[in-house]
C-alpha cells in the first residue's frame, strides 16, 4: 500500500470506536497517516483522549465500498420479501443487552 494519496497527502483512514465491550463499533471520523500503525496513534489520540472507547479499527478509506444513493430502491429491494428477517416475528428475552 502507498503512504500517499493523490494529492502527496498521507492516505485517510476511517476510524471506528467501540465505546464499551459487548457494543459494536461507531464510525467516529476520519485520519491521515502513512500506515496502520500510525493511523491507530492518530486516531487514539483524535477520538478517544477522554477514555471514550474499549477497541479502535483503522481502515483505508479506498478499501471501503459503498452502495449510492441513486441506487437505494434497487439495491435494497430484495429485502422487502423477507419479512421473517424483521425482529418484530421475534420474542425478546428480558435481560438481553444491545440488540
Amino acid at each position: 500500500m502507498t503512504t500517499q494519496g493523490k494529492d502527496n497527502q498521507w492516505l485517510l483512514w476511517e476510524v471506528f470506536v467501540q465505546s464499551k465491550s459487548g457494543q459494536p463499533h461507531k464510525h467516529v471520523g476520519s485520519v491521515h497517516a502513512p500506515d496502520a500503525e500510525m493511523a491507530l496513534l492518530n486516531a487514539r489520540d483524535t477520538y478517544t483522549r477522554r477514555n471514550e472507547g474499549t477497541s479502535v479499527w483503522v481502515v483505508p478509506a479506498q478499501s471501503i465500498t459503498a452502495s449510492t444513493p441513486e441506487e437505494v430502491g434497487a439495491f435494497f429491494d430484495p429485502a422487502f420479501d423477507k419479512v421473517y428477517r424483521h425482529p418484530t416475528f421475534y420474542n425478546v428475552p428480558e435481560g438481553v443487552k444491545y440488540l
